[in-house]
């Protein structure tokens, strides 16, 4: 499967993105593919592939801040979930996408809910007409956001790609099996070169702001509880941000309440699955196909 390059204005911020068309003839439907906090929309590059390769157009957003999109230019105001929901809304009408289903990885999972919760932008509820939240949850564990927040605020800087990829390996680890190749696009596609001549991941440091600014934005049960629509988490087993008694309690609230939640531990797994193996890529697929 190819992929294009494509750029739009949403909330007065140029965001980049991918589009993968569906491998032969008329779209099936659309799938948002959202990344996390520090990543860029290429981490779902095997997901789009598998999910074009079925029928599915999929698109994969840089958020802002992060990837190829513009930087925030006031970082306080617009490194938060309000802010990433109304880039979403935007997003979607500008591309004219009534309906979508929405894989979100940790940070995107949580703009998904807030999106189809409608607290924030209420267009949005209507268009997401299911969401797949990979390890993420309406709560956090406070350890795993210390432990994000300090490599993540504070980026090293390396004089060699390879020196960078080695620590990323390290970093995301917990992603799972990624073969040598797939460390090397995931290196090579979050790259950029300081001033200096080294290279550093490529988001602005600015966005670990948000746990400061809004110590409280990934704390969203309330949003949690208004979801009306088919929810799949993807839990990774060893997962130290969403925790096992965090994704029990999502069972008794919300859409799990009212039968339309559906949870799978990922084995080999912390935060967050890659979602780049058969196994994985067949959960988000059938999900998806049976929401319809």
């Amino acid at each position: 499967m190819t992929f294009s390059s494509q750029y739009l204005t949403c909330a007065e911020r140029e965001i980049h993105y991918t589009d993968w068309a569906p491998a032969s003839g008329a779209a099936r439907g659309t799938v948002i593919a959202w990344h996390g906090l520090a990543r860029t929309g290429r981490d779902m590059d095997e997901l789009a592939a598998h999910l074009a390769g079925r029928g599915w157009r999929v698109l994969c957003p840089d958020t802002v801040g992060r990837g190829l999109s513009q930087w925030a230019a006031n970082p306080k105001d617009e490194y938060c979930l309000a802010f990433y929901a109304r880039l979403a809304r935007e997003f979607l009408v500008q591309l004219g996408i009534e309906q979508c289903h929405w894989v979100g990885t940790s940070m995107g999972g949580a703009i998904g809910t807030v999106g189809a919760s409608g607290y924030f932008e209420p267009e949005l509820q209507r268009r997401i007409r299911s969401l797949v939240l990979n390890d993420n949850a309406p709560q956090l564990a406070a350890a795993a956001i210390e432990r994000i927040k300090a490599y993540a605020g504070q980026p090293p800087a390396f004089r060699r790609v390879s020196e960078l990829e080695a620590f990323l390996r390290t970093a995301y680890k917990p992603y799972g099996q990624l073969t040598d190749a797939q460390w090397r696009r995931l290196t090579e596609t979050s790259t950029r070169r300081l001033p200096d001549g080294r290279v550093t991941p490529h988001y602005d440091p600015a966005i670990v702001g948000q746990f400061t600014h809004y110590p409280d934005d990934y704390l969203i049960w309330h949003h949690y509880d208004a979801l009306a629509l088919p929810v799949l988490l993807l839990r990774g087993a060893e997962s130290d941000l969403v925790l096992r008694e965090t994704a029990e309690a999502m069972r008794t609230r919300g859409p799990g309440a009212r039968g339309q939640l559906q949870v799978v531990e990922v084995p080999g797994c912390g935060h967050a699955p890659a979602l780049n193996v058969p196994a994985q890529l067949s959960l988000v697929s059938d999900f998806i196909e049976q929401a319809g």
